[in-house]
């Protein structure tokens, strides 16, 4: 499934992506497996749906806790790049938490900060938020100790032509 978000990163603007059914049709096209475009089609309807404004009361100098489930799944390589992005200002208190839903929304046990990166990628592209220039080249790096499996060498690599 991460393989197809890289794909709709590279090859679509986010306001230009085509409708589920259309975006299944080419994915399939393309050649990624039915199980797979399902996955990550339900995936990206959670990151497009309304959801209310997050009322987090966050001040400066606060830090984020995370419970016993987000600690398990997220890796501390991977909080602690999420806790850097918000330092750098490079995503507020609101879109933290929408990429922390979404990570956990992934199959799979734990989130790496590879595949964490993929998803920042995402969310920021499908938002349009707008990301600094280096921030966004620490996103396309590939972090050598990470151990996700379902993030090849080259997939992050593809980001950069």
């Amino acid at each position: 499934m991460i393989d197809i978000l890289v794909y709709l990163f590279e090859n679509y603007q986010p306001d230009a992506c085509p409708a589920p059914s259309v975006l299944a049709k080419k994915l399939s096209a393309a050649g990624f497996e039915a199980d797979d475009i399902s996955a990550a089609l339900v995936w990206l309807d959670g990151l497009i749906s309304e959801k209310p404004a997050l009322e987090t009361g966050a001040g400066l100098g606060s830090i984020r806790v995370y419970d016993e489930d987000e600690a398990a799944r997220l890796t501390v390589e991977s909080r602690g790049f999420l806790a850097f992005l918000e330092h750098q200002e490079a995503i507020d208190p609101a879109l933290r938490e929408l990429i922390i839903e979404r990570a956990l929304a992934l199959p799979g046990d734990t989130v790496g900060v590879d595949r964490l990166k993929v998803i920042v990628l995402t969310v920021v592209w499908r938002r349009q938020h707008a990301i600094d220039a280096l921030i966004l080249e620490e996103l396309l790096a590939e972090d050598d100790d990470d151990d996700d499996s379902d993030v090849g060498p080259d997939t992050l690599r593809i980001f950069v032509h």
